[in-house]
């Protein structure tokens, strides 16, 4: 049987200490200088459009392992991280009441030519339904749980990012980076949570169910080319992306009583800036 999940968090939980929208927010990078930045504006559009209560933190992805940056991101108490290539089709807010601790994120699929390297994939084993294929006694023990880092929900911390550049420096580079780097380093922390929530391409296919997020990974939505089954999903990225009424629109007076966001950089730590893009259907930002 597949491992326990970790269920949805109930919207109505009861917070150890006040929370407020700017603790809080989702963070995402923007890559190179081409058109990656539609992923970021179809992300941005897509929180807007599931009412998201909070803000998105835009940071620049330099170099191999700058995911490693956000863990700088103090001012937050709990961080939603999303790639600039997935889509939120209905509001996950209540990922953000998950109890604090662990490191909350989606086992990853073995079934992708990604892994075509590896015994699992050339025995037809995967984690996601480790019944159909069992893993052969003659290999030893089943590889540990893997997670795809796509998406994750963690808590920002001084000690944990000055932990994992230490570790980094002392850790052998392998096949998937920074993915690697996170399972290795959080391996005793770690918290699955449903499929639903990072579905990549090989989960749409070989362990289908209703699907909350999902991702098209191997080929960015306004990139998408391939075949009809996703051309459906890749559309959805389409109308969304090009929905004029989820643009972000400046309060008027009387709209809000706070300021406008800030859209300045608000980490002053190069090579990595961020801004904050208010996607909360224009909801003001707490002090």
């Amino acid at each position: 049987m597949p491992p326990e999940l970790v269920p949805s968090a109930d919207k109505t939980n009861v917070f150890a200490k006040p929370v407020t929208l700017r603790n809080r927010a989702y963070v995402t990078f923007l890559a190179g200088n081409g058109d990656y930045v539609k992923g970021v504006v179809g992300l941005a559009n897509g929180l807007r459009k599931v009412k998201a209560a909070y803000p998105l933190a835009l940071a620049y992805y330099v170099i191999n392992y700058s995911k490693l940056r956000i863990w700088e991101f103090v001012e937050y108490s709990k961080m939603i991280y999303l790639d600039g290539d997935i889509q939120v089709y209905d509001n996950i807010d209540r990922l953000f009441d998950l109890a604090d601790g662990n490191f909350y994120v989606v086992m990853d699929c073995f079934c992708e030519k990604t892994w075509s390297h590896t015994p699992q994939y050339k025995i037809g084993y995967c984690q996601q339904c480790p019944d159909k294929v069992k893993w052969p006694a003659k290999l030893g023990n089943p590889p540990p749980l893997y997670f795809n880092d796509g998406m994750f929900v963690f808590e920002p911390s001084l000690t944990n990012y000055e932990s994992l550049l230490k570790t980094l420096e002392i850790t052998i580079p392998t096949p998937f980076a920074e993915q690697d780097f996170l399972n290795m380093f959080f391996k005793d922390i770690y918290k699955p949570i449903p499929l639903i929530y990072n579905r990549v391409l090989s989960m749409l296919r070989r362990h289908p169910e209703n699907v909350e997020l999902e991702k098209v990974k191997g080929s960015k939505p306004w990139r998408y080319a391939g075949k009809e089954d996703i051309k459906m999903l890749d559309q959805k990225w389409w109308d969304i992306y090009n929905d004029d009424s989820l643009d972000f629109k400046e309060p008027t007076v009387g709209e809000a009583e706070t300021e406008p966001v800030n859209l300045q950089p608000f980490l002053a730590v190069p090579p990595l800036s961020a801004a904050i893009l208010d996607f909360s259907n224009n909801l003001p930002l707490e002090d």
